[in-house]
């Protein structure tokens, strides 16, 4: 059921009249009678995701799937997720607006392109949510991890680690997303504070192997201080050691693997991104399309771990059942209600 605009504009007669009768006030988005009239609607909601060859973003849609099964408002997810730009997502978003959703959580592949299909989708009712980067359009509601805090902690930590000098190995992730637009202003940030760093920036469109691949090429060439990474951690700690150099401080955003390899000597700090973002979303697009006032803007902080401070938390944050590459951050904090069994099982509504 779509939100009804029209109810706004009803005759205060008509509303009063539906309101004695007992009558539901229409759309699952519409304004709601005092007391939360909400409780019994339930909303189809559409995913938007165009890297699907990542597991950080497979991990997002599981949390989505699962904070609509936890919440009880959700009858479907319906998930369109394929490799692709900005003119394949608005594609699919046009092919989701077609099938009846009633909210839409999109991870954008740009900030201001999808503006057009995001006022259409608003246009007819939908409530648009977009997560992990942000978009410029007023219609959607945007909650992001703080991608300019992720950047600067990382290389701050590293920086003094390698006594704030030295050859750092930058490894970014893919050009023009805004994600990686924003940890790169953090890392300018940090290193005004550091003139003694040099960057050897690289880009390895956030995939694992690509990144163990460019460890190899760059230690066998030479010995780095540290290395700063946009997510692919332990392919790297891999790759030093094949390359036949010694480890050096490396940062990521918590894959297990990673996490075993800092406790289990490895140097390294770790800044929390978690792909629960996706549920985050959902909690906030439920809200308002029940009717709440929600910031425009949520954004989480995130926490910093290093293997020389922080080695029980970290111990306590491996999971030996999950992949090397799974992060194990399965929450945020006041804006999930699943457990960690749900967003594990990976099941929304209906499966």
């Amino acid at each position: 059921m779509k939100k009804s605009r029209a109810l706004s504009i009803m005759a205060g007669v008509l509303v009063l009249a539906l309101a004695v009768s007992g009558c539901s006030g229409g759309a699952a988005g519409g304004e709601q009678s005092q007391g939360g009239g909400d409780e019994d609607q339930q909303y189809v909601v559409g995913i938007s995701n165009t890297l699907a060859s990542s597991l950080w973003r497979e991990q997002m849609i599981c949390s989505i799937k699962a904070e609509a099964l936890a919440s009880g408002k959700v009858s479907e997810v319906i998930t369109i997720s394929k490799d692709g730009g900005p003119t394949e997502q608005i594609q699919d978003l046009q092919n989701l607006i077609s099938q009846g959703v009633d909210i839409l959580v999109v991870n954008p592949s740009d900030p201001e392109k999808l503006n057009s299909i995001i006022a259409e989708a608003d246009a007819q009712g939908i409530t648009v949510v977009a997560v992990d980067s942000a978009v410029t359009a007023p219609e959607a509601h945007v909650i992001t991890n703080d991608q300019v805090a992720w950047g600067e902690l990382e290389m701050r930590k590293l920086a003094e680690m390698i006594g704030g000098e030295g050859d750092v190995l930058y490894m970014r992730g893919i050009q023009g997303v805004q994600a990686d637009i924003d940890r790169d202003t953090g890392v300018k940030a940090a290193l005004e504070d550091y003139p003694g760093i040099n960057l050897k920036e690289v880009w390895t469109g956030w995939d694992y192997t690509k990144a163990g691949e460019i460890a190899v090429q760059e230690f066998s060439a030479k010995q780095y201080d540290a290395v700063w990474t946009s997510g692919p951690d332990y392919p790297v700690v891999n790759g030093i050691l094949t390359a036949g150099r010694d480890l050096v401080p490396i940062g990521g955003q918590g894959s297990n693997e990673f996490i075993k390899q800092l406790t289990e000597g490895a140097e390294g700090v770790l800044v929390t991104n978690p792909p629960a973002i996706g549920g985050a979303g959902l909690n906030v697009a439920l809200r308002v399309a029940g009717g709440e006032d929600v910031e425009h803007d949520t954004i989480i902080d995130p926490e910093v771990f290093t293997s020389t401070d922080n080695a029980a938390d970290l111990a306590g944050m491996y999971l030996p059942d999950e992949a090397p590459n799974f992060i194990t951050t399965l929450s945020v904090p006041g804006l999930t209600t699943y457990t960690d069994e749900q967003v594990l099982a990976c099941k929304g509504p209906g499966e």
